[in-house]
């Protein structure tokens, strides 16, 4: 089934995780903005050993498995979508992660501008759709 939502670049959103490691706020692999997600977890992401670093010491474990949840633990190369305001944060410290434009939700527009994303934009501005196989798993 296809996502009807937009994408930063106004297009259709692209999924951002993989069967493999289901991300999104409902785990179907969309970075979706949806209005009971309090994260607001829409910025399509691959994270590095800086941001998870970053994030832990801010209070939220990415990388520790939670079986509890099916939480397998993110390591550096996973596409996970990451909450607007944490990346926003992590933009701030200087250990932002690189993000695709085609797979991050427009709602993120409201916490960060579009010439921040570019600057870590792993798609170039009129991407079509990434293959989630290919992000890099090098850090």
């Amino acid at each position: 089934m296809q996502c009807t939502a937009r994408n930063v670049l106004g297009q259709l959103l692209h999924k951002c995780g993989s069967e493999a490691l289901a991300t999104g706020f409902l785990r179907d692999g969309y970075c979706v903005g949806l209005s009971n997600d309090p994260g607001q977890h829409v910025v399509c992401a691959v994270v590095t050993a800086e941001f998870l670093a970053f994030t832990k010491s801010r209070g939220n474990d990415l990388s520790t498995p939670r079986e509890m949840f099916s939480f397998p633990g993110l390591r550096p190369g996973d596409r996970w979508c990451l909450c607007a305001r944490r990346w926003k944060e992590a933009y701030d410290a200087g250990v932002a992660p690189s993000v695709y434009l085609s797979c991050t939700h427009e709602s993120v527009l409201s916490v960060v501008t579009l010439d921040m994303l570019k600057e870590h934009a792993l798609d170039p501005p009129t991407a079509e759709t990434p293959s989630a196989s290919s992000s890099s798993s090098s850090e």
